[in-house]
């Protein structure tokens, strides 16, 4: 019967009126897990399209037991407020009670897209749901998070990258599907982080793309329903199914509009541009019902005034603008969770306007707990090119440092009798940059993590979010930066350590390339000379290369690769390796490129630090002909896997837009300034002006910021 008046709900779409369809995003999360096995199901669905905001949308029960979904009014979370009724965006949050333990599809379809270049006219949301109990949470799937502002706009020739959220609840490996993206031929999807970028100039108008959001776990789990059957669930890369079938599935749809060409693409000038502290894209924050959560925006426009910021987010936050001089407008933006959002993971995203443009867009998430989280006393010390923290333990009482770690998770912190400890260099450790005009502010933030295979802590939650701004003395250009510093981390049972990945100038690995001469240039064969040293205070310690990988580009995770050591075993032909002392590893490699037009060349290594004698260690195991098996580590035997990067090594003689070779044959150029994280390694050009040292022999109060809150 209640399959039946959802269809009905349906079948209404056909003679409701006919509004401009701009997208829609959906997301879930389980509530109370009631003694007849029926599960509480919460749905938080936003859907955007032209002024009047008139939803689409009623979703339907397409297959299995769906329980009676209830249908609220929904309610308008922001619209177009500069007089030309533009967009709008409205959010309903929808229960039922669902019986049975197996999965089901709700479904939304109708028409009409707003008007776009492809002509694409009715649409179509989905979302998979299993109600079953997951083994790794004892709960049931929490779905991915996702959404966009309501209306996202780009001139023609400043179009590079969108990046999208990409945020689970339950820590899945999120992939972005997108089977409409083969009507826009020139635009290309990296699924893993949600990211499309173009090789071309895509036409003006609207570009409309329907996606869906699947999670897979990143291990090997159970799902089990109230009769005690089970279904194993594998990661999305460690099946052999054309079709792997995922945890979940939510829709993410929304419109792009090309604008006409603009004069410049500069940041702040005929686009506004983000300025600290506004959150950056992907970034976690936390908020307890019934507290006041509020979130700071700053935008810049040189070109034309910011009138307001376009803000996606629960239908009772709201927003307040304050125009500061020079062209800088700052809005804040408040919300007061209620009960219901208890648990809830609330995407918002936001993006400064004016009548002509719109800045970047960025989404962070929200997540929503029954009390504030803790944020503990600390002092924060920025050096030339590293962050040190120092929390005291007499403002967290209770709290172990073992169940706290830095936004990289393999990142974890160390102790005195006073404080709890931690230092990571700028390109490390989950370390974010930020340009926010006069200053380039790193930010980090300490978290406390909880056991997965507890059903109950009784650990407080921490959040302490700390960074170091610097002074812009100096610009610089993407192709020409500096050497980096080294990598630092630290883990609890090996303190702070780092490693250093550099180029040598031949085979005696004593003479070090001078960062003054890059790019560098060597021909195609020619040796390349490499060595990776660990630093670290322990007497007794061993560096172990598990992994080496080159890609065309800054990303280890690249679907296009070559490896060169795995598994701890050499796979490359030419790659020598030469006597070397337990904490460093030299080798050299014949130059090469990708086939196909690409003409830079990143080269990727995991490491691990062991304690020297351990037998059951990795760097013990040596080089494994098979792929290693899952295993417990053992953190006061050995560290985390990290990631350093070399690179990039560029084609002589080419350019970015242009393959062919010189006469002369083709050489490779190499930088050793990008590392892991592309963009971090600006600020080696403030090292330069001595300003830094200064900083850090002073500790200026101005040059180090612990924030709380961002």
């Amino acid at each position: 019967m209640a399959h039946a008046a959802l269809l009905l709900l349906g079948l209404s779409l056909s003679v409701g009126p006919a509004v401009a369809f701009y997208g829609a995003s959906m997301s879930f999360v389980p509530g109370n897990r009631y003694p007849d096995g029926a599960v509480e199901m919460h749905f938080y669905y936003r859907e955007s399209g032209r002024l009047p905001c008139d939803p689409q949308v009623s979703w339907v029960c397409d297959s299995g037991h769906c329980g009676d979904l209830s249908y609220p009014e929904p309610a308008i979370t922001d619209q177009d407020r500069s007089g030309q009724i533009l967009w709008c965006q409205s959010e309903r949050h929808m229960t039922s009670n669902v019986t049975g333990g197996e999965p089901f599809t709700l479904r939304g379809s109708g028409c009409c897209w707003a008007n776009n270049v492809h002509d694409v006219r009715e649409w179509r949301l989905q979302s998979l749901v299993d109600p079953r109990q997951r083994s790794d949470t004892r709960t049931t799937n929490r779905s991915p998070v996702s959404a966009t502002i309501p209306n996202i706009r780009v001139p023609q020739n400043c179009f590079q990258n969108l990046h999208l959220l990409v945020h689970d609840p339950d820590g899945d490996d999120v992939r972005c599907k997108c089977p409409s993206c083969n009507k826009h031929p020139k635009i290309y999807l990296e699924e893993d982080s949600c990211t499309l970028s173009s090789d071309g100039t895509l036409d003006v108008g609207l570009h409309v793309f329907e996606f869906t959001l699947e999670d897979y776990p990143v291990s090997n789990i159970t799902v089990m329903n109230g009769d005690g059957i089970s279904s194993v669930r594998n990661p999305y890369n460690q099946t052999d199914d054309a079709d792997p079938t995922p945890l979940g599935q939510v829709p993410l749809q929304f419109a792009l509009e090309i604008q006409a060409p603009v004069h410049s693409c500069a940041p702040g000038v005929s686009r506004p541009t983000l300025l600290t502290p506004t959150p950056l894209h992907g970034d976690v924050q936390h908020a307890a019902v019934g507290r006041v959560h509020t979130i700071t925006l700053r935008a810049e426009s040189s070109g034309h005034s910011i009138v307001d910021f376009q803000v996606s987010g629960p239908w009772n936050m709201s927003t307040t603008l304050r125009n500061e001089s020079q062209g800088i407008t700052e809005a804040t933006l408040t919300w007061t969770p209620q009960e219901s959002d208890l648990h809830h993971n609330v995407p918002v995203c936001f993006a400064a306007e004016t009548l002509q443009s719109q800045s970047e867009m960025r989404c962070i998430v929200i997540i929503v707990a029954k009390s504030s989280v803790l944020s503990g006393e600390a002092e924060v010390f920025c050096q030339n090119n590293s962050i040190s923290i120092a929390v005291s333990k007499a403002s967290m009482k209770g709290i172990d440092q073992n169940w706290l770690q830095l936004r990289d998770p393999t990142c974890s912190l160390t102790s005195n009798d006073t404080h709890i400890l931690g230092t990571m260099s700028l390109n490390t450790c989950g370390t974010t940059m930020e340009d926010s005009g006069d200053f380039l502010v790193f930010k980090n933030e300490i978290n406390s993590f909880e056991n997965p295979n507890e059903v109950i802590t009784r650990r407080s939650q921490v959040k302490i979010s700390f960074s170091c701004q610097y002074p812009k003395v100096a610009s610089v250009s993407n192709h020409y930066i500096n050497k980096k510093s080294d990598y630092i981390f630290t883990e609890s049972s090996f303190g702070s350590f780092s490693y250093s990945f550099e180029i040598f100038t031949n085979d005696n690995f004593s003479s070090r390339v001078d960062p003054s001469l890059y790019p560098l240039e060597i021909n195609l064969m020619d040796m390349l000379y490499m060595g990776i040293s660990a630093h670290s205070a322990l007497p007794e310690v061993r560096l172990f290369v598990e992994s080496c990988r080159a890609t065309p580009e800054d990303n280890p995770y690249s679907s296009l690769f070559y490896d060169i050591i795995k598994e701890g075993c050499i796979i490359d032909g030419t790659v020598q390796v030469f006597q070397s002392d337990s904490r460093t590893y030299d080798f050299g490699i014949k130059a090469f490129k990708f086939t196909g037009g690409y003409t830079e060349v990143y080269i990727t290594c995991s490491v691990i630090l062991c304690a020297e004698g351990s037998s059951s260690s990795r760097c013990a195991q040596g080089c494994l002909q098979e792929p290693a098996r899952k295993r417990r580590r053992d953190v006061s035997k050995e560290t985390s896997r990290h990631y350093i990067t070399q690179g990039p090594f560029r084609v002589a003689g080419q350019t970015q837009h242009s393959a062919a070779a010189s006469d002369k044959g083709d050489s490779l150029h190499i930088s050793v300034g990008t590392g892991v994280f592309g963009g971090l390694f600006i600020v080696s050009i403030v090292v330069m002006v001595g300003l830094l040292v200064r900083a850090k022999k002073s500790r200026a109060p101005d040059r180090m910021y612990l924030m709380s809150n961002f």
